[in-house]
């Protein structure tokens, strides 16, 4: 990565091209190395594999990510970035409806747009999170307490049932990512040969629907 100076010191219609490039290069690993790792698993996917899915050649791939270790752990804090950055702003005078349907909604649809990382972060976490121990630390666990936080103040001021905070989270968590871990099963149990973007509007305004009215809260008319 370049320096602030040095990026000062580079020709604007240089640097802008590169910096797409560099992103779009690496967006396009992370999807590759999410396939392949939601296909094949940590050991059974190797870097050449991924690099093929890429249609990248394999030196480019080690530019980007020294290790396999280093490129399936970005994948994971790729996901769970997307899904922390959802639910940071929440705060005790949002509406509780409006933020949690929000939330709920926003967490549907990761699970339709990413959910082979999805994937990759249940197994991991399924498989202890050896490679999440940095992740799941103590600011983390602030930051959870901090939203958690939040919903009890809603509850406190009576604007919502009393009900658990960090179990409402989980429930949050469960329901709208079972969309993506478990969408082969719900495939087969509704004979559909893939989840379309109707078909998670529906699911989400359904589960959007029982955790609003189980929390005391009425969902906005749709």
């Amino acid at each position: 990565m370049n320096t602030f100076d040095a990026t000062l010191a580079l020709d604007t219609a240089t640097a802008r091209p590169a910096g797409r490039i560099r992103l779009r290069n690496e967006e396009l690993i992370l999807a590759a190395a999410a396939q392949a790792f939601a296909c094949h698993g940590y050991k059974g996917t190797s870097m050449n594999a991924i690099a093929q899915r890429a249609g990248l050649p394999k030196a480019n791939l080690h530019y980007y990510f020294a290790s396999k270790q280093g490129l399936y752990v970005e994948v994971i804090r790729h996901i769970l970035a997307l899904w922390d950055e959802a639910f940071d702003h929440l705060d005790v005078d949002d509406d509780p409806a409006t933020a949690l349907a929000g939330y709920i909604r926003q967490k549907m649809e990761f699970s339709r747009r990413h959910p082979q990382a999805s994937k990759i972060f249940a197994m991991e976490v399924i498989g202890g999170c050896a490679c999440l121990s940095s992740y799941f630390n103590d600011d983390y666990r602030r930051w959870f307490l901090g939203r958690a936080a939040v919903i009890q103040g809603w509850i406190e001021a009576g604007r919502m049932d009393p009900v658990e905070p960090m179990h409402l989270i989980f429930l949050i968590w469960s329901a709208t990512q079972h969309y993506a871990d478990f969408s082969d099963q719900i495939r087969r149990i509704t004979g559909r040969k893939r989840l379309t973007r109707d078909d998670f509007a529906a699911a989400t305004q359904d589960v959007t629907r029982v955790i609003l009215k189980g929390c005391g809260l009425q969902p906005a008319a749709t």
